[in-house]
């Protein structure tokens, strides 16, 4: 049954965040620590949790950073396409977001219920996958599935703030454990960085881009179609395609050195 999350899943998602029981360190550097937790029940479908120190950017700017869409399109250099398709409320909507895999593996996509709410000086965001009757799987994608993903961003002074990103997605393939390590160890560092040096350059950005429109901050300026929630169901990963991709050897893999990626156009 898809729900809209409440308090008790918020409250929940912070709890992963702050926690160490259970958590292992995979990484930790440059202001940047990643964890992973195996589940018991899918080794395959690991939680993988991030955090990065963000000196000279507030947790509101990290916040607006991670919403702004068209701001997105600078710096998250992995998407392929990203739109929301409507509101369900003044804090939950239901968006489509693609991204490139490191070739040769395919391209995954997904539909996903994002949710967001801010507590004082904290924000979080979350989402997980669902079905919509008019977005089916595409020939051209892997459907994914995100059984949890999100962001807690903790103010540590007016112009500082602490972003943690966890995840735990079925990527639909078999994957070998190099690819996962590769993540961890590469691909989620380097991730968490963009969204640091994104928020450093939004203030001068936003200043040129449609300023006052922030729909995330003020849902009177939503002008979204409404979604029936009647219309939408739980994404489960077994009514998709899951592919064969263990066989990817890492010798031709081929994972993009780019130092940001943060287009330099206005």
């Amino acid at each position: 049954m898809v729900h809209i999350p409440d308090d008790a899943d918020f409250n929940s998602f912070r709890e992963q965040c702050e926690s160490l029981e259970s958590w292992r360190v995979q990484y930790n550097k440059g202001g940047v620590t990643v964890w992973n937790q195996e589940q018991e029940e899918s080794k395959s479908v690991q939680k993988l949790k991030m955090r990065i120190v963000c000196k000279d950017v507030s947790a509101e700017t990290i916040y607006d950073v991670l919403h702004d869409t068209p701001y997105r399109k600078k710096w998250d250099t992995n998407m392929i396409e990203t739109y929301d398709i409507g509101r369900l409320t003044v804090n939950a909507d239901v968006g489509y977001y693609s991204w490139k895999c490191p070739s040769p593996l395919k391209n995954r996509d997904f539909i996903t219920l994002r949710s967001w709410l801010p507590l004082g000086n904290d924000y979080m965001i979350i989402n997980y996958s669902v079905k919509h009757p008019k977005y089916p799987p595409r020939k051209d994608f892997v459907r994914a599935v995100s059984l949890q993903t999100g962001y807690l961003i903790k103010a540590s002074g007016p112009s500082s703030c602490i972003l943690y990103y966890l995840t735990q997605v079925d990527p639909r393939g078999s994957l070998p454990k190099w690819v996962v390590n590769k993540v961890s160890q590469f691909v989620a560092p380097k991730a968490m960085k963009k969204i640091y040096k994104a928020g450093l350059k939004y203030t001068e950005w936003k200043r040129k881009h449609n300023p006052e429109f922030k729909p995330w901050v003020y849902p009177e300026q939503n002008t979204l179609p409404s979604v029936d929630l009647a219309d939408l169901a739980i994404q489960h990963a077994h009514e998709l395609e899951n592919i064969d991709e263990s066989g990817v050897s890492e010798e031709k893999m081929h994972i993009s050195d780019e130092e940001d990626g943060y287009s330099k156009e206005a």
